[in-house]
């Protein structure tokens, strides 16, 4: 029987999504640019589908524009975000714990000659509020803040960075990558207080391929990508219709269930560490907030043999982001850990779908591994 508990690198999509990316693809196909019948019918699915995604990010359909995934909508923020605003400065601050799509955007801005600097964060993995206050500048005019760190589930107060910018009279605009918190942590844009939001489909059992960005009703950004005039405008291309569709679908599933299955998840990861702490004593734990991801580790073992171990018993999880592919996590170097704790570090991801025998055939599986190869 097959355990999937990778769910933080990308989720299974439910039924519903992919039924209605199958309606998409096969009865509502038309172009929604397209004047006739077929065309209208698809701009009429775009639009309930724009309307779910907002429903569940709280704010209005309009502040949403669609994107390929929460790269894109990274990329777009920060490049265009800090074009936006380079009459009123150029320094940007973020943090040493972002996603690749983050900090090489952060890279790209600094070859361009933005000053860039990245806030050490707390042992969790989270960026404290007091950091932001004392790197924040005058002439700073971009924040952006993972809202869930994705390799040890953090959650940093992006609220309270919101007030903090307002309350000092930064006219910074404010980024969050809620990519990992969408769907799974309540929240919304008013909440959050953020100009900018990066969400993606895959990680709440939408398919890959479709992400969106939330801008702040006022701000204009200028485009990504150029062309059409699709999306008011704002981002050129096809919209791709199926995908959307089962993102809408997705989101709509989710909301409705958010509290249920956050608090499921959170049992479910606190009795994978109790189980697991009662048979390794040497178990380490990043404690964090988020309900559905734990980073664990077993000192002295390496990432990797667990996981073939694991595999082996079909229970799959992971070392670290997926966009890493087998490199050390700087999100744990970043937190203070000593290099044997990183090296036997295992991401578990967990959703919906997790149920408890998941999680007792990955502790069977820990358990076993701790006591097989500790011989070897």
């Amino acid at each position: 029987m097959e355990h999937y508990l990778d769910n933080s690198a990308t989720t299974r999509v439910c039924p519903e999504a992919a039924q209605a990316a199958l309606n998409a693809m096969t009865e509502c196909y038309g172009n929604p640019s397209s004047t006739h019948t077929k065309g209208r019918e698809a701009k009429k699915l775009l639009d309930q589908s724009r309307a779910q995604v907002a429903s569940l990010l709280g704010c209005q359909p309009k502040e949403l524009v669609f994107t390929s995934c929460g790269s894109e909508s990274d990329n777009w923020a920060l490049l265009q975000g800090a074009e936006a605003m380079k009459r009123k400065g150029n320094h940007i601050l973020s943090s040493a714990v972002e996603h690749d799509a983050i900090r090489k955007s952060l890279d790209e801005l600094e070859a361009r000659g933005y000053t860039v600097t990245r806030l050490k964060p707390d042992h969790t993995g989270a960026i404290p509020v007091e950091a932001v206050r004392e790197a924040l500048l005058p002439d700073t005019i971009l924040v952006s803040l993972m809202l869930v760190n994705n390799e040890t589930g953090a959650v940093t107060d992006i609220s309270a960075v919101s007030r903090l910018l307002k309350e000092t009279g930064s006219p910074a605009l404010l980024h969050t990558d809620a990519v990992q918190a969408f769907g799974k942590i309540p929240f919304t844009a008013k909440s959050l207080g953020a100009d900018l939001i990066s969400v993606s489909g895959h990680k709440l059992h939408a398919p890959k391929g479709i992400g969106a960005l939330y801008i702040r009703s006022g701000l204009r950004l200028k485009p990504f990508l150029v062309g059409g005039s699709q999306e008011e405008g704002r981002r050129a291309g096809t919209e791709a219709l199926p995908q959307i569709a089962a993102f809408g679908t997705a989101c709509a599933l989710a909301k409705e269930h958010l509290a249920e299955n956050a608090a499921k998840m959170a049992a479910l990861k606190q009795n994978t560490v109790e189980q697991l702490a009662a048979a390794i004593p040497e178990l380490r734990v990043v404690e964090t907030a988020a309900p559905h991801i734990l980073n664990l580790s077993l000192p002295g073992f390496r990432s990797e043999v667990l996981m073939n171990f694991l595999e082996a018993r079909e229970v799959y999880v992971s070392k670290s982001s997926a966009c890493k592919k087998g490199a050390r996590s700087h999100v744990l170097e970043a937190i203070g850990l000593d290099a044997k704790t990183i090296d036997g570090a295992i991401r578990v991801g967990l959703s919906r779908y997790t149920a408890q025998e998941d999680i007792d055939a990955l502790c069977t599986g820990l358990i076993d591994a701790h006591k097989t190869l500790a011989h070897r």
